[in-house]
């Protein structure tokens, strides 16, 4: 269990929007990293977007998910491997219900480790309707065997929007 969660660093998007969320030179001094991220896109014509992250600016395919999601409606799961991102979840796009935005907790075991880095996730999006609602659990790899000192996050298709947020936090189980 965590003794201690130490905020390592935010980022708001401001008007006019962002494409990208990164946190640099994240030190090596934690056990483990824990990043909340609350965020929309401006994706027009559908309903939402995917979250994308990547690692120390890695875009090669050497990542891997499985995904367990459901919203009102369905259920479903899925996996990929070599890819070029971790996917982690969706988030309401211009499409959804006016100023909500996705909850997504990310959990990185090891960060600093000379081992491969895995990935938890859980998310969930409201858009007031019952078949665009999600809440999605993931587990994703990154091949990397380096300490993780940046970590990117993406809109799949189009930008975050003004007032996107994300928390980096370090843990320290000494």
């Amino acid at each position: 269990m965590a003794n201690t969660y130490q905020l390592i660093s935010s980022v708001t998007v401001g008007s006019g929007g962002a494409a990208s969320i990164s946190f640099t030179s994240i030190p090596a001094t934690y056990t483990d990293l824990v990043v909340l991220v609350s965020a929309r896109s401006a994706r027009t014509i559908e309903p939402r977007d995917e979250l994308h992250i990547r690692f120390n600016s890695d875009s090669g395919n050497n990542y891997s998910n499985r995904i367990l999601q459901g919203n009102g409606t369905n259920t479903g799961s899925g996996s990929t491997s070599t890819t070029d991102y971790i996917k982690k979840g969706t988030m309401p796009a211009a499409g959804a219900t006016a100023n909500t935005f996705s909850n997504n907790l990310i959990y990185i075991p090891n960060y600093a480790g000379s081992t491969t880095k895995a990935v938890s996730r859980d998310e969930v999006t409201e858009t007031n309707s019952t078949t665009l609602n999600y809440i999605e659990l993931s587990a994703g790899r990154w091949t990397g065997t380096v300490a993780i000192t940046t970590i990117t996050f993406t809109p799949e298709v189009s930008t975050f929007v003004e007032y996107s947020t994300a928390y980096l936090y370090g843990i320290s189980n000494a």
